[in-house]
């Protein structure tokens, strides 16, 4: 049990932290958007805010052509509605990308705090129930990683592989089509080179979008798995505890508060964490139902064409904005859970073969137990695994309607 007094072990506590956060930090350092934990030289604070403004300026130089064509542009209602997808999806990512600069001040917070953890706990057993949580959250940062990039890129690929033909005057030419269409009175892009240079930019765009989403998915995930691994940790703590018992009645007082202390850290972690991805929940949770729903309607569109490489492409994304919805409230109803269990074990363990002073202090575990800090979307929506099926059944009722109107 910790002692709360870090230990000069902090090499190998920052080896299992950087180990728990290591592909994260690879998701999130190509676009700037890591927090800088330790003191850094100006030369580098200058060379990330480079990095940062060029990422802004390429998803800006898409994002706003884009959301022009679909206010502005004199098309058919069939061809605005085909960029809205595309549209939001680049909106969500812009909005995780805006909470993670703006928030990596906190996001440093919460990495200190578990590097912190990692010094603090020093039983071997203890270490263990955490690198089994580490390993547990590198592996929910790899499926992120796969199905969230592996989506958007096979869609972009799947919409700019094909090739079009278009006939202006007495000239045939072939174009590439964008992945999302741009407003013309800006630029006109179906002619080279301007055509490859704006598809490079749009699949860019999507790559950038697509970290951001998947790092803060993924950094969410990882926080809530460590906040799972030390709620662990306090469990065995409250079995421990009984086996000192009347005779070691001061020892059994100090553990009781080491665990009391232990249990308001993890708290702070987890309302911290609530506090930094409420909003990103919030635009992930809307903006994903919004994406499922309009592939249901390019699904149907597509379905009369039977065009087989955009029928994948939409099954890809669907699952992949899914998967998005899933880790949210995954993480959600498990932190919740887990948060209401540690009253349950208190309550369980063999209280009255404890001191009866001692035994009343269980009281104050229970009771701030029974006051559950929620995970929501916006402070509006409780994320759990609830939430995930509302979402996939009013997905699935919009398919349903729009196949019965067709």
């Amino acid at each position: 049990m910790s002692n709360f007094k870090c230990v000069p072990e902090s090499d190998r506590s920052k080896k299992h932290n950087d180990y728990s956060l290591q592909f994260n930090r690879w998701f999130l350092k190509p676009i700037g958007a890591w927090p800088q934990t330790d003191a850094s030289s100006l030369v580098w604070k200058i060379l990330i805010l480079l990095q940062i403004f060029i990422c802004s300026s390429i998803v800006a130089s898409n994002m706003i052509p884009c959301l022009l064509y679909v206010l502005f542009e004199k098309a058919n209602i069939k061809l605005k509605l085909s960029a809205i997808a595309p549209l939001l999806h680049r909106v969500m990512g812009s909005v995780h990308y805006w909470v993670l600069l703006k928030r990596s001040g906190d996001i440093s917070n919460l990495i200190r705090h578990m590097e912190t953890d990692w010094c603090l706990i020093q039983g071997f057993d203890d270490r263990e129930i955490m690198l089994q949580q580490a390993k547990f959250g590198r592996f929910v940062a790899i499926i992120c990683g796969i199905i969230m990039h592996g989506g958007s890129i096979l869609f972009s690929l799947a919409r700019s592989m094909k090739t079009v033909t278009i006939v202006v005057g007495n000239e045939t030419f072939t174009t590439y089509p964008m992945t999302c269409p741009i407003y013309n009175k800006i630029i006109d892009t179906r002619f080279s080179p301007v055509n490859e240079i704006a598809l490079i930019l749009q699949n860019l765009t999507m790559l950038i979008m697509s970290s951001s989403t998947v790092g803060g998915c993924s950094l969410a995930a990882v926080f809530a798995i460590h906040a799972c691994g030390q709620l662990n940790v306090l469990y065995e703590w409250l079995h421990k505890l009984v086996k000192h018992q009347e005779k070691e009645n001061n020892k059994a007082k100090r553990k009781l508060a080491a665990i009391v202390e232990h249990h308001l850290r993890i708290l702070s972690f987890i309302s911290q964490l609530e506090s930094i991805m409420h909003k990103a929940s919030l635009v992930e949770l809307t903006g994903c139902t919004m994406v499922m729903c309009m592939l249901g309607y390019y699904t149907i569109m597509a379905w009369e064409t039977l065009d087989t490489a955009k029928l994948t492409s939409y099954f890809i994304v669907y699952l992949s904005m899914s998967f998005n919805i899933f880790i949210f409230c995954y993480i959600g109803g498990i932190v919740t859970e887990q948060c209401k269990l540690v009253g349950d074990m208190a309550y369980m363990t063999n209280w009255y073969n404890l001191h009866h002073t001692t035994a009343r202090s269980l009281v104050v575990i229970i009771a701030r137990s029974n006051n559950v800090i929620k995970i929501t979307a916006g402070k509006l929506f409780h994320l759990s695994i609830a939430t995930f099926g509302d979402v996939i059944k009013t997905s699935m009722a919009y398919l349903n309607f729009l196949r019965a109107m067709t």
